[in-house]
């Protein structure tokens, strides 16, 4: 994909920040119009991120202006936001590529360039990572500044505080950057919050702040008045904040859509001593109409004509399994009011809107905060409720502890829907699903059920729900099959695998028995059409179904485990224990995900890369018995 750049005639001649750098400021307000006409252009023709990205064209531009990146840090929260700090720093021409397999990674990622400080991809990890270059940059004793982005949303999580209480304990020289964008400011509030935090961060105030200190630190009693005096000043032209008792100098809230105020804002406040944090509003999607309006749906976008009002439409298509467990979850609530639904800010993508809207006061969104969702329903469960936690495989990795300590070694009746289960696609590494099976099986108490289509889905959800122990159940991202759904009364067996097919005829070597744990299935079972193979859909990964697997022993040569998880620890070892602790001598193959970390594609793309499709599955079986 080719993009004009004679459109661009400022963007056309930046390929790297040092080129930014030589612009004059007053050039700084075209340039940050062509960064967002140039991004608007190419991911409506690419798909990817978008609003996000619209909402920081003016910030990304002042901050590479004001700082000497890539030897100052800057560090973006997340990096939905950072597809114009890609274009910025030499990789413009390759933006189409974003997402794709072997193309730009989505988020900022070390290996791709030296300007991402932080491989990111999951919410909050900004503060902390940056106090710890701050505090090696002081050791370094070069002048190394470093910056962190963060928006809103990601400062409700614990991580985030917990960092800002840390660096205001050490008071090391940072910039925190407040990237609010779900407040708007009046022009008139706007234009004085902007005059206040250019004097507030200048050198007058600021040294008149100082030096009073300086003179006053041997008078305490003096030394306190004069503190809150300066706290009651500050008071009355900012709006009140708590950051000033966690130990931050806090500027704003001011415009983030004026690139020259910021700059003049930033400048400041980048030789400042001590932790800063600088608020700044900003608009999602600014700049596209449609965008600002449903920043939700123009999050991420597919390819579509940006001179159209709406998104195309898709091909009808069968329900997603998120959309699945929304519709359970719904019926459920509708038969049981004791139900409690709760999710970590993810409500559009866990399927949850409509029972959100329906069922408002057994539906519980406790934003961005993993942990703290997995021990609230520790605590609905022990106060008779029946919690079910709907979270994707990769965030679940973030409340582990909780997990153990509050659920599974108390043995209460919490439900997990892990949704996003196995290969994910175009989010790359921090977003792959590769290893519930692996961490939870190992923890006593749990059972755990992968189900093979939307049937055994919502079958699974039913019998977890009314299990009354911890219990998950793991689905992918995507659609399923079209198989007809039950009732939202019937369950399944504890423990108990189900036959697909046994093999036809007698063979004298090589009687394979391929033992499939969850979606796999349609590919396993070509597979063992093939092969003239058994198959049989697991169901449960904890419990097994210990018997069945000794009577697959007993009757075939070879034993082949298939998953959309990790090898390592995943449901496939957990057959290799079994096996081995009875003795048995048996060949054993266990087919999933390798031990490395599985980069962005589609998830077609990258199971036929590891061998997950059906004529992977093949080679590696036939590769094996030979």
């Amino acid at each position: 994909m080719t993009i004009n750049l004679t459109e661009y005639p400022l963007l056309a001649n930046i390929n790297t920040p040092d080129e930014l750098r030589k612009l004059n400021q007053t050039q700084l307000t075209q340039t940050s119009e062509e960064l967002r006409r140039y991004l608007l252009n190419s991911v409506s023709k690419s798909s990817g991120h978008f609003a996000s990205g619209l909402g920081t064209i003016e910030l990304t531009v002042a901050l590479h202006y004001v700082y000497n990146t890539p030897f100052d840090h800057l560090i973006w929260d997340v990096g939905h936001q950072a597809y114009p700090h890609k274009i910025l720093t030499g990789r413009r021409d390759q933006l189409h590529t974003i997402r794709q397999k072997d193309g730009l990674h989505p988020f900022p990622w070390r290996e791709e360039s030296e300007y991402d400080v932080l491989s990111v991809g999951h919410s909050s990890t900004s503060i902390s990572a940056a106090l710890g270059m701050a505090v090696a940059a002081e050791k370094e004793a070069k002048n190394r500044k470093v910056v962190a982005v963060i928006g809103d949303g990601a400062m409700t999580a614990g991580m985030a505080f917990e960092a800002l209480n840390h660096a205001g304990d050490i008071n090391k020289d940072m910039l925190v950057i407040l990237n609010d964008n779900e407040m708007s400011i009046s022009e008139n509030v706007g234009a004085l919050n902007n005059h206040l935090a250019k004097m507030l961060s200048g050198s007058l105030y600021t040294g008149l702040r100082e030096g009073s200190k300086r003179i006053l630190k041997n008078i305490p009693p003096i030394k306190e008045l004069a503190s809150r005096a300066e706290e009651h000043l500050k008071g009355m032209v900012v709006p009140s904040t708590f950051f000033e008792e966690l130990g931050f100098n806090y500027i704003g809230p001011i415009d983030g859509h004026d690139v020259n105020g910021l700059v003049d804002t930033i400048s400041n406040m980048r030789n400042l001593k001590g932790p800063q944090l600088l608020h700044i509003a900003t608009t999602k999607g600014k700049g596209y109409q449609q965008a600002e309006q449903d920043p939700i749906k123009y999050h991420a976008v597919p390819k579509f004509d940006h001179t159209e009002t709406t998104l195309p439409k898709s091909a009808p298509s069968l329900p997603t399994y998120s959309a699945i467990f929304g519709d359970w979850l719904c019926k459920t609530a509708e038969q049981d009011s004791k139900l409690a639904a709760i999710t970590p800010a993810m409500r559009e993508g866990s399927g949850m809107v409509e029972f959100s809207q329906r069922f408002p006061e057994q539906y519980y969104d406790v934003a961005i905060a993993e942990q703290h969702a997995v021990t609230f329903a520790a605590g609905l469960a022990i106060g008779d409720r029946k919690p079910v936690v709907a979270i994707y495989s990769s965030f679940l990795q973030r409340g582990y502890d909780q997990f153990i300590h509050d659920v599974a070694i108390q043995n209460l009746p919490v439900l997990f829907a892990i949704d996003r289960a196995g290969i994910v696609g175009a989010d790359g590494p921090t977003h792959q699903g590769s290893f519930d099976l692996s961490f939870m099986r190992c923890i006593p108490n749990m059972t755990i059920m992968a189900p093979s289509d939307e049937r055994e889905c919502q079958l699974m959800l039913n019998t977890g729900y009314q299990l009354n122990a911890p219990a998950a159940v793991r689905y992918p991202r995507g659609s399923g099959n079209g198989a007809t759904l039950p009732a939202i009364t019937e369950t399944i067996e504890l423990g108990k695998a189900k036959l697909i097919r046994t093999m036809t005829g007698v063979s004298s070597e090589n009687k394979i028995a391929i033992l499939n744990f969850g979606t796999t299935l349609a590919e396993a079972k070509l597979a063992a059409e093939e092969l003239n193979a058994t198959l049989v859909d697991m169901r449960f990964v904890k419990p097994l179904d210990q018997s069945f697997i000794s009577k697959l022993c007993a009757e075939h040569d070879c034993i082949v485990t298939v998953e959309d998880n990790a090898i390592a620890g995943g449901a496939g070892s957990g057959v290799n224990e079994y096996i081995l602790s009875q003795g048995i001598m048996k060949k054993i193959l266990n087919i999933g995900l390798p031990d490395n970390f599985i980069k962005h594609g589609t998830q077609a793309e990258i199971h036929q890369e590891l061998g997950l499709d059906s004529q992977g599955i093949i080679d590696k079986i036939k590769q094996f018995i030979a």
